[in-house]
């Protein structure tokens, strides 16, 4: 089965309220949205990504995976003093990995230094088997690739790393690349538009997905990013309810296809390497 490696599940704010310190008010997306959309190329499977305006209030995220059953997983993000009996619970319920945010805006956010907060997180994924996720700037991986290269449990690095207009031959690309080049690092394809001047983008940069390919094809995994979050820039006052991008997820799906080097590459990246990395 294809797996959609990033989603994002909103439920309605009078029983899922979103954090005082949020930029903007993010809009229902329902699962039964996203399974009808994406049953039109094929996927059924989900992993669920803790977005940054629920905090680590995980219960949309953990009654959606309830919802899917064996088709679902998830990435949450907790509080470094989670109980363990917490942690059995989510393992239980299909949370494969934590999230680490250094990217998304966000009022008040209390900062702390990258390394400790990969260490912290990594220190309680290893024992349950999980991973970590890092969305963040490719300046952000680039100039902490150490501490990934160091990480005692499997990184993920969101977004094709956020390259924004770097080029893969530049030195942060390099770098990049060099940090795919080992052995538990993964990169979710997902989200174009978060990395191109035309903020309703649907198709990859051909040359950066072609060496992101070339250094990882065996961890490389596919995400939608639905319901497609809105502009970074917009995202400015907490008390305005912003639209989500107005994208078809079948154009997004076919463009990603379309720009691959070989097609011999769709399954892999859709349905085997998500299978192995979230254990479907």
């Amino acid at each position: 089965m294809r797996c959609d490696s990033h989603v994002h599940i909103v439920g309605p704010r009078d029983r899922y309220p979103q954090l005082e310190t949020r930029t903007y008010i993010a809009r229902v997306a329902p699962l039964e949205t996203l399974q009808r959309v994406a049953a039109a190329r094929g996927i059924s499977r989900f992993v669920i990504v803790q977005p940054s305006f629920y905090g680590n209030d995980n219960t949309v995220l953990l009654e959606t995976l309830d919802a899917l059953g064996g088709l679902g997983r998830a990435v949450a993000v907790i509080h470094p003093s989670a109980s363990p009996a917490m942690l059995s619970d989510y393992a239980r319920r299909g949370v494969r990995g934590l999230r680490i945010n250094v990217y998304s805006p966000m009022r008040d956010r209390e900062f702390q230094r990258f390394d400790d907060f990969v260490t912290a997180m990594a220190r309680i994924a290893q024992p349950l088997g999980w991973h970590v996720e890092v969305i963040a700037a490719i300046a952000t991986l680039a100039g902490n690739a150490d501490v990934l290269a160091a990480a005692a449990v499997p990184v993920v690095i969101d977004h094709y790393g956020l390259h924004g207009r770097s080029l893969p031959d530049s030195a942060e690309g390099e770098r990049l690349l060099d940090l795919l080049r080992l052995p538990h690092v993964w990169i979710k394809l997902s989200a174009p538009y978060r990395l191109s001047d035309d903020y309703m983008s649907t198709r990859p940069t051909k040359a950066w997905l072609a060496a992101i390919v070339a250094a990882a094809a065996e961890r490389c995994v596919w995400g939608s990013d639905w319901p497609h979050t809105p502009q970074h820039g917009l995202m400015t006052d907490g008390s305005i309810e912003l639209p989500y991008r107005a994208l078809s997820y079948e154009q997004l799906v076919d463009d990603f296809i379309a720009a691959l080097p070989s097609r011999d590459l769709v399954e892999p990246i859709m349905t085997d390497n998500p299978g192995r990395l979230y254990g479907f």
